[in-house]
């Protein structure tokens, strides 16, 4: 059987680079939607409106509502590792890797992603009575952002710049309701005031919670 003829591959490439495209497309504008409308506000029906698609072309890519709303989880999910997780990975320490997780949620903030705030913290207060695929997902990624939270205080205390008698689940628990209270206020006030005020409470934690060296 004779190989497929070269224009025919490059031609199949670019239809699937150009679908990939459109899917990203598709998924960046659910997102934003979501923390508006919420993850059961939307439909294969409005989004197509959205996005200038027919209903049967986005349907095409995603199948049932319940799909586009995973799918939408999974983006949102890969932005916040590359915009929050990946920055603060490379930093020398623990210490310096909690405070760079910090610093990049709160960023992921007040660049406005997303209209509602962070998608996360937006469609978890919807999901989380309603049991199904895609609140497991919200929960396991939950799950996953508190651990890497932990670890990092875990490697600050095994490297010495946190107590080691400190509780990390708690002190990691202290953290994160301050960054949660600073979306939340900020998605209602739209000034940086909340996320300048986490900072400094988070800084005065980390501050506690270090190694008296006198």
């Amino acid at each position: 059987m004779r190989d497929e003829d070269p224009s025919g591959r490059a031609a199949a490439r670019a239809r699937r680079s150009e679908g990939e495209r459109t899917r990203s497309a598709i998924l960046d504008e659910a997102a934003r939607l979501a923390t508006v409308e919420g993850l059961e506000g939307l439909s294969i029906g409005h989004l197509a409106d959205r996005m200038g698609m027919s209903k049967s072309g986005l349907f095409a890519h995603f199948g049932s509502k319940e799909g586009l709303q995973l799918a939408t989880v999974e983006r949102a999910s890969a932005l916040f590792d590359e915009k929050v997780v990946s920055p603060a990975s490379n930093a020398a320490t623990g210490i310096e890797r909690l405070r760079g997780l910090v610093d990049a949620y709160l960023r992921w903030v007040e660049v406005d992603n997303f209209p509602g705030g962070c998608f996360f913290a937006s469609v978890l207060a919807e999901m989380d009575m309603r049991p199904g695929a895609v609140r497991d997902r919200l929960v396991s990624f939950l799950g996953d952002w508190l651990g890497q939270l932990e670890r990092v205080v875990r490697d600050a205390q095994a490297e010495g710049a946190i107590d080691p008698s400190e509780d990390p689940a708690q002190l990691t628990f202290e953290i994160e309701a301050a960054l949660f209270l600073a979306n939340a206020q900020f998605v209602v006030a739209r000034t940086s005031e909340p996320l300048d005020r986490a900072r400094r409470a988070i800084e005065r934690r980390l501050a506690a919670a270090a190694i008296d060296v006198r």
